[in-house]
């Protein structure tokens, strides 16, 4: 790796040596700065939560964001466990409670099986539940600094996930993969660039969506299924769900299923991200300041 990777690498193995509970302690902190100060964190979660719970007050919606931003700097401090930990200590914390039937019996169809995992709850813990069960290929966005994404590669790989790009020779691999029998997951709900993608409702507001997801789908004749990690309160580790959403035709019907997905556990969406940054009417996006 190169030499920024490795002391990233370094610090995240020593952070990793704590407790899975006190990690997710210092992910409380972490959150409670965001929103102590006002950071980007806090501002684009608040602006999120008023678009799609408006008939929340504002108490509600201030707790929800506390609960949020607490959530979110958890997802960020367990990294250094789930990337850094040996398989031995990880694995008995990840358990499926709901779905693994529905999983299992579409690898043995052998028709191809693709996962949509939302930016909620550990989907990193997700990730790892995959690739112990099944040859797993997972598409991602490259960062933006090389190092980042040679990092990134290894810690999600080292239980055997190939890393796909989200590019043209990445799109055919997933083609591959999903037309042989195998396991794809993507996290559908990232904003794509225009052009790669439709406006769809989302929480009553159009956001734009990814097609790739439907219309690979379609073309391959995969089962679809969605998937969700609840993180258990105080450290006791990973809550494995699959649902069955029916045939996904296009990205109404996907963000229906996230959307609903969501709600099972507000606190834990990454509302952090700037889902509607991109407006349909070219309007200026809701996270511009002043």
């Amino acid at each position: 790796m190169p030499p920024p990777a490795r002391l990233t690498y370094a610090l995240l193995w020593l952070l990793g040596r704590l407790p899975l509970r006190a990690l997710h302690a210092l992910g409380d902190a972490v959150g409670w700065l965001w929103l102590r100060a006002g950071l980007r964190e806090a501002r684009v979660a608040a602006v999120n939560l008023r678009l799609c719970f408006p008939d929340q007050n504002e108490a509600q919606q201030q707790a929800l964001l506390q609960q949020t931003l607490a959530q979110t700097g958890r997802t960020a401090t367990e990294l250094c466990w789930l990337w850094t930990r040996a398989a031995s200590t990880v694995n008995p914390r990840i358990e499926v409670v709901a779905g693994e039937a529905l999983f299992l019996d579409a690898i043995a169809a052998g028709k191809g099986v693709l996962i949509a995992a939302p930016h909620l709850g550990a989907w990193e813990a997700l990730n790892l539940y995959l690739s112990r069960t099944a040859p797993v290929a997972i598409l991602y966005r490259p960062p933006r600094q090389p190092w980042v994404e040679v990092l990134i590669n290894r810690c999600r790989g080292r239980f055997g996930a190939e890393p796909v790009r989200a590019e043209a020779n990445g799109v055919r691999t997933l083609l591959k993969r999903l037309k042989d029998g195998g396991v794809v997951g993507i996290l559908p709900d990232q904003q794509p660039k225009v052009g790669e993608g439709e406006f769809a409702p989302f929480f009553g507001h159009p956001a734009l969506t990814m097609s790739l997801f439907p219309k690979l789908a379609q073309r391959t004749g995969a089962k679809v299924l969605f998937a969700w990690v609840e993180r258990l309160p105080a450290g006791a580790g990973f809550a494995v769900r699959f649902f069955d959403r029916g045939p996904i035709h296009d990205t109404a019907t996907l963000n229906g299923a996230i959307e609903s997905l969501a709600r099972q556990a507000p606190e834990q969406y990454q509302w952090t991200y700037k889902r509607f940054g991109i407006q349909a009417d070219g309007a200026p996006s809701p996270y511009r300041r002043g």
